[in-house]
């Protein structure tokens, strides 16, 4: 898929942020709660998680194992009372430092020769 013209930052707000919040759905389902529970840890709308679990949202990117496991981590902290909006800045904090973002960048910016996040 070939995004033109999108700016770094819109890319983390219309792109990687959804991708963070369905993996941690995903996460949060495996552990058992339920759809109102993660609705409530995420401060989304219960049709939101149904959207995120059938992979109807944030489908457009792919984000590589490490992220998901650094997710995956998160949703212990989540699930500790901790705040899924500090867990959601951790993560994504995780993916610009781990270069995953240019990852992203470059799946949605295929005709790119190099990354325009880090120039690489």
């Amino acid at each position: 898929m070939t995004i033109p013209n999108k700016h770094p930052q819109e890319i983390e707000v219309w792109y990687v942020l959804p991708a963070i919040r369905k993996e941690l759905v995903v996460a949060l389902k495996e552990k058992g709660f339920s759809q109102k529970k993660i609705a409530n840890y995420l401060n989304v709308t219960e049709p939101a998680i149904s959207q995120y679990t059938k992979q109807k949202r944030a489908k457009e990117i792919n984000l590589c194992d490490d992220v998901k496991n650094f997710i995956r981590k998160a949703s212990e902290e989540i699930t500790d009372n901790k705040s899924a909006f500090q867990q959601i800045q951790k993560i994504s904090r995780f993916i610009k430092s781990s270069k995953a973002m240019c990852q992203i960048h470059m799946q949605l910016e295929s005709h790119l020769k190099k990354c325009d996040v880090c120039y690489k």
